[in-house]
């Protein structure tokens, strides 16, 4: 799995790294000294936010849901999901600074059943007319229940990339994908089933926040 997910973010990243590694090379040929410092402190911010730090939950319980991303809570509210959930649901707002890692991973052990890529805008991730930026949806059956996570884009990101397929079992904290840059993720559960665990404003890590438990 970390293999996988490392390897997943090095081919988002390739084109990026060896344009600037090209850059800085030239730099010092040139001995254009602007070029060279430019190319290497952008290389290493590029690094720096394709970071994929390993997780550990902070409580091990079957019945926890954790969160699916780094940010922190914008909104915690009830709405009606159709497309999968078929209900009442709580949906979880996690906005995603610049800073903060934006590797998605797996919020509870489940199966893939709906996957749902929407065209959209790029309004940015903090507003709430964000609701209709591109975004693709990840539903996964559980033992108890579904439950959705919602990559979207926000002002500046202007790729979301997803790594697993329908039908694909998936573990506890497994990577799902990632947003590039500063973005938004949902997660969507349902409101009859689960107590939540946290509030507006708190600052969550992915993998290892718990969000919810079943009930």
């Amino acid at each position: 799995m970390i293999i996988s997910g490392i390897i997943s973010a090095w081919r988002e990243v390739k084109p990026i790294v060896i344009g600037l590694v090209s850059l800085s090379f030239i730099g010092i040929v040139q001995k254009c000294k602007w070029l060279s410092v430019a190319s290497a402190l952008f290389l290493g911010w590029v690094f720096y936010f394709f970071r994929d730090p390993e997780r550990f939950p902070e409580l091990i319980a079957p019945d926890i849901i954790f969160s699916p991303a780094d940010g922190r809570i914008t909104k915690i509210e009830q709405i009606n999901e159709s497309d999968f959930m078929q209900g009442k649901c709580q949906r979880v707002t996690i906005f995603l600074s610049l800073f903060n890692v934006h590797v998605q991973h797996n919020p509870y052990p489940g199966t893939v059943k709906f996957i749902n890529y929407q065209s959209g805008g790029f309004a940015p991730a903090l507003f709430d007319h964000a609701d209709n930026n591109e975004s693709n949806s990840i539903g996964l059956q559980t033992q108890h229940g579904p439950l959705i996570v919602k990559q979207m884009t926000g002002l500046l990101a202007r790729r979301i990339v997803c790594w697993v397929d329908l039908e694909d079992q998936l573990e506890l904290g497994q990577r799902l994908g990632l947003i590039k840059f500063g973005s938004r993720v949902d997660l969507f559960l349902p409101s009859d089933k689960i107590e939540l665990l946290v509030e507006p404003g708190q600052t969550v890590y992915g993998g290892q926040t718990a969000i919810a438990k079943w009930c």
